[in-house]
């Protein structure tokens, strides 16, 4: 699997010698129209969100009841469980694969730590969730991070 995925056929041509005389191709140029049409959206998309913030925090109500809560919180610890124990394993066999999943765990452990944190204020809870943000959720999010903006060997 490792040898079908993106990440390690880049890891695999970054390995081997390039001649230095490299021509460009005319699929090199639709892969470089293709990144730009995507940077294009994915900036486009990105800044239609802001107005809309407007809106939510204008219309939001202060508080709701919400089903399902349990079921949404279990859902997003075992998400956690994955990335963490699938970075660990990837990392320890040295697949080019750990980067992605590493920035993937290190959003969701950031997103955790910002629910916990914002669902709990001005409830007994908030001390704990503060406590494990700041000890557990955000360090563990930094290590990711790292793991995440390393090159593969």
């Amino acid at each position: 699997m490792a040898f079908v995925a993106p990440q390690a056929r880049a890891w695999r041509t970054a390995r081997t010698p390039r001649s230095r005389t490299r021509t460009r191709t005319r699929t090199d140029n639709a892969r470089t129209v293709r990144t730009s049409r995507t940077a294009t959206v994915l900036t486009g998309a990105g800044l239609v969100l802001l107005p809309w913030v407007m809106v939510l925090a204008k219309t939001m109500p202060q508080t709701t009841e919400v089903s399902h809560w349990s079921t949404a919180w279990i859902g997003l610890d075992l998400m956690l469980a994955a990335g963490l124990t699938g970075t660990g394993t990837l990392l320890r066999r040295r697949d080019p694969r750990a980067s992605p999943v590493a920035a993937a765990t290190a959003a969701l452990l950031v997103m955790d730590a910002w629910f916990d944190v914002a669902t709990s204020a001005g409830t007994d809870g908030q001390g704990m969730a503060l406590l494990l943000a700041a000890g557990a959720e955000l360090p563990l999010a930094v290590a990711c991070a790292v793991v995440a903006a390393r090159r593969p060997r």
